[in-house]
């Protein structure tokens, strides 16, 4: 699966005009349904002249299932949410939303006009969307001296493993997160490189996005 990195208070975003009417597309990476609605509520203070604000969000669960929802926002049923849906299902995408936004130009487009319209609106939004591929990913605690600690953020980044965070005190302890099939690897260079003085403590595994 897959999922877009791009935040709700700075979407991706493209638009294209189809007899009269303009087609607005917005998408952006949210963590809930909840938090979905709440992004097409600001497209719709955006947008307070638009016909339509049609939607379609993908979330999975920690435990793996998968929320969906969508609406047509008034447009003919299965005209909006469902082929906005359909391009986020064709794009195994996950915890993310598209609304597209229409301002009604005075033409009817019918429902296969409707239906091409927001299919091309959702899709447009991805192509401007930066798009990562979601991975499992183990989670290490690494407790470090503090002058161990920039040498071990330069292996962080060697590796492509990203550092979730820091504490800080009389010591150092980041948490680490690294791609599964890395785990190997990633406790042999940590062995190597500070001599066996630094032990990271696999905690468990998770689901993160990462290029």
């Amino acid at each position: 699966m897959r999922t877009l990195l791009n935040p709700a208070d700075k979407p991706a975003h493209d638009a294209f005009v189809e007899k009269k009417s303009e087609f607005i597309g917005g998408a952006c990476h949210v963590d809930s349904l909840e938090d979905a609605l709440a992004f097409v509520e600001t497209v719709r203070e955006r947008h307070p002249k638009a016909r339509h604000v049609a939607y379609a969000a993908i979330v999975t669960g920690d435990d793996g299932r998968v929320m969906e929802r969508m609406s047509d926002d008034g447009e003919p049923s299965g005209t909006a949410g469902k082929p906005i849906l359909d391009v986020l299902r064709a794009n195994e995408l996950t915890d993310c939303v598209i609304a597209v936004t229409r301002y009604f130009g005075g033409i009817l487009l019918g429902s296969g006009g409707l239906i091409r319209a927001y299919s091309t609106g959702a899709s447009i939004a991805v192509k401007a969307a930066d798009v990562a591929q979601i991975v499992v990913c183990a989670r290490y605690t690494v407790p470090l001296d503090y002058s161990q600690l920039g040498p071990m953020r330069h292996l962080v980044e060697v590796m492509g493993a990203v550092e979730e965070s820091a504490v800080f005190s009389d010591h150092v302890v980041l948490t680490v997160l690294v791609r599964d099939d890395a785990r190997e690897s990633f406790e042999h260079r940590v062995r190597e490189q500070f001599s066996a003085t630094v032990t990271p403590e696999y905690v468990g595994r998770c689901h993160r996005a990462m290029r």
